[in-house]
This record gives C-alpha cells, structure tokens and sequence, in this order.
C-alpha cells in the first residue's frame, strides 16, 4: 500500500529542537491522527512535509519517491494537499473561485492560451467550473457559491479551505486543526466528510488538539511533545499511556 512516510525527520532553530528524528507512516484509506500539547512540533510536521520549511535531517517519501528537498509546488503536484491552522482564503473572492484555484493542478492550457481565451481554454475552465459546483454540492455549500468567502461562518470557511484542497484530487491531504474553535454540531459534519474520504481511498493526516474527535476518527495515532515523538497506537493504547497523560496534564 501507498504511504506517506516520514523517517528521522528533524528540524532545528540554532540549539532549538522542533522536530527531532520524527518517524511516522500515513497510508491512503486510512486517518492516521497526530496529536501533542501547544509547542509541540505538529505544525512544523506538516510544514516540512509541504515544502513550506526546510528539512533539517531526515527523509520524507511519498510512496517511492522522496521529496523531502521538493519545492512546495512540485509536491503539490505529485499528490499531496493541506489546510492550515489558521484559514487562508481570498477573502474577496467567492466560494466558487477559492474552489477553483485548487484545480491548477490539473491545468493544461498555457498562459498565453487563457489570456487570448482561446476555444481549449475556454472549454478547460468550463470544465473546471462544473467540476467546482460539483464538490461544492457535495458540500452541501451550493446556496453560497457567489458569496465572497470572507463574508461566511467559521464553520462554512473551513469547508471553503477543505474543497480547496480537495479540488486538486490529492491521494494525501493533511489537515491542521480542522474543527478548532467549532461547535459539536460543526465538528460531526466534519468527522462524516473525513469518514467518506477515508472511504473514497485518500490518506489523511489530522492534526487536532481535540483528543476525543481524534479518538473517533483515526485508525492509528502519533504523540508528540517537545518535537520528540513519544507514543503511538491506537486511540485505547495511546490515550492510556502514562507518557501520553503526563504531557497533557503534567505530572
């Protein structure tokens, strides 16, 4: 099976310690939870896996091939989308151009192409638009689809970040804090939408500080604290173990 594997990875600032020899295996089909006290390293994690910060030691794959020196856009390309912790959308554009700027990764036509609206990219964005109001539907997010997505609820914008995302059809897509500062209500509707994910083969690394929507969701968990990985397992195991409990609530 296809996973997204990280092995030894570390990253210092000077003689701080954000992520040290982190080993970690997210398979496709599968939510694999990662999960740690503020300060922990999670996001740093995920900023590496991206591209978005350099790996100080250590190797990331992606399936065989390795990307852990990739730029950010080829890794994107090669399979692999996320969220951020704090919501980034254009928020003067609609919910149906967020949406479509996640399909430039399936773009074909040249600039020059969609500049002088030529008949193949006219005929691409038509296509990319209807397969936008698609996902958009499967959102249950049709009624918002010309509102600009500033305008939306918490809630609505994080679904606005995760179509994005999605709209690149990633075999892998990461996650961080989806449903922080959510109600309970808001919170299941997303464990339903990563539950048919799952089902639909991608591999999700979720992020949250929520240990009980983790504990629901995710097939296998890892513990970080202090950049050090420190326990793994199921929900039952890691959710247990004394290691895991002290870092949480201290000694």
């Amino acid at each position: 099976m296809i996973s997204l594997r990280l092995k030894e990875l570390s990253k210092y600032f000077g003689g701080v310690v954000a992520s040290e020899k982190v080993n970690m295996e997210v398979p496709l089909g599968r939510i694999t939870g990662l999960i740690g006290p503020n300060g922990a390293g999670k996001t740093t994690i995920v900023n590496m896996i991206t591209g978005m910060m350099p790996v100080s030691s250590g190797s990331i794959l992606l399936g065989e091939q390795d990307i852990t020196l990739s730029p950010a856009h080829n890794i994107c390309r090669s399979g692999l989308a996320r969220t951020f912790q704090n919501i980034r959308l254009l928020n003067e554009a609609t919910v149906l151009e967020n949406v479509m700027i996640g399909f430039h990764r399936h773009e074909t036509c040249s600039l020059l192409s969609c500049l002088i609206n030529l008949p193949a990219a006219y005929q691409e964005t038509s296509s990319v638009k209807s397969r936008c109001l698609d996902l958009i539907s499967e959102f249950s997010m049709s009624e918002y689809t010309h509102l600009k997505a500033g305008g939306l609820s918490y809630g609505h914008q994080r679904r606005v970040e995760i179509m994005r995302a999605l709209a690149s059809k990633p075999d892998f897509i990461l996650l961080d804090e989806p449903v922080a500062g959510m109600n309970d209500v808001e919170s299941d509707d997303m464990a339903s939408l990563f539950k048919r994910l799952k089902n639909d083969g991608i591999g999700i690394l979720l992020i949250e500080h929520n240990v009980s929507f983790v504990a629901e969701l995710c097939d296998h968990i890892y513990v970080l604290d202090g950049g050090r990985m420190i326990s793994e397992g199921s929900a039952s195991t890691v959710l247990k173990d004394p290691v895991v409990i002290s870092a949480y609530l201290g000694d």
